[in-house]
């Protein structure tokens, strides 16, 4: 229950704007997506019912590529874009497994490296964004900071602080990314709890 199946219950259970990392709009992530990257092809990893690909085409990205484990997810995010969906790739599929075509110019993640607390799954994530970015490229991931939940959905997270995730990085991509920034944010959930997130930026170097 920790792969398809329990992503489309908890999107089953729960109108979006109910869920706990729910944004009317994502703020921080296009804030640091404009800072370093120049629009161009992108991914979402985890985009799930997130507005982060609404912004990615406003913001002038394409193609955008949306990966996310659960269908069920993506259908609302296909519905929400309407016309738009078509300029989305829609992809149903685990992150550690997918191949992608090169060249991506931008890789975002919002809370799905956090999920991955086995070694040989953080290996592989690492792989396959060095396979999706093109030299220059910029990765965005956020997860829970090290002092944050512990726990998302019923299911256990790897915590970081910045210099831990780019040693992880590193670790598995000797010399490939460069850190370029890194920031803590709070999120508010919609039942106004606070939850302590990390945000850094990588460039995957030529």
């Amino acid at each position: 229950m920790t792969g398809k199946s329990h992503w489309n219950d908890v999107y089953r259970a729960r109108d979006t704007e109910a869920l706990t990392w729910y944004e009317a709009a994502p703020g921080v992530s296009m804030e640091l997506i404009r800072a370093h990257a120049t629009p161009g092809p992108a991914v979402d990893i985890g985009a799930g019912t997130s507005h982060l690909v609404d912004a990615l085409l406003d913001a002038g990205f394409g193609p955008v590529t949306a990966l996310d484990l659960s269908d069920e997810a993506l259908a609302i995010s296909r519905a929400r874009l309407g016309a738009r969906a078509d300029q989305v790739d829609w992809v149903v599929g685990d992150v550690t497994g997918w191949q992608p075509a090169p060249g991506l110019g931008l890789w975002h993640d919002r809370a799905v490296l956090h999920f991955l607390t086995g070694v040989a799954d953080r290996a592989a994530y690492v792989a396959v964004m060095d396979a999706a970015l093109a030299p220059g490229g910029v990765a965005v991931i956020g997860t829970f900071a090290d002092d944050g939940p512990e726990k998302c959905s019923g299911l256990p997270v790897h915590r970081y602080a910045p210099e831990a995730l780019a040693a992880e990085v590193e670790r598995h991509a000797p010399g490939v990314f460069e850190p370029l920034e890194a920031r803590r944010h709070v999120h508010v959930t919609p039942k106004q709890n606070r939850q302590n997130f990390q945000f850094s930026v990588f460039r995957k170097r030529p």
